[in-house]
């Protein structure tokens, strides 16, 4: 193995999991199924993406929303103007949004 392997080896650590039950309605179903097949997944692991996926898109709003709100913190101890300040938020979000 070179140099470049390592870099790019897996490490996957095992976390302890839960079974959980829910109700999914069958055309639902039906269409995660399909889903699943053309991805060549499981139904469990296409259930597992899409939660992952949305968690994470989640949290990072989550943080954005965070940092922020910091930011707005830290500007109004040094600027006096609030307009001011909410003019650089809002430059701040449009630099930021997608």
């Amino acid at each position: 193995m070179n140099k470049h392997d390592e870099e790019l080896e897996l490490h996957l650590r095992s976390r302890t999991t839960e079974t959980v039950s829910i109700k999914i309605p069958t055309d639902t179903l039906k269409s995660l199924k399909k889903f699943a097949a053309n991805r060549d997944m499981t139904l469990e692991a296409l259930l597992k993406f899409y939660i992952g996926q949305s968690l994470r898109q989640d949290l990072a709003k989550l943080f954005s929303e965070r940092v922020l709100d910091s930011t707005a913190e830290v500007l109004a101890r040094h600027i006096e103007s609030e307009e001011e300040i909410l003019t650089i938020i809002q430059e701040i979000q449009a630099k930021t949004t997608l």
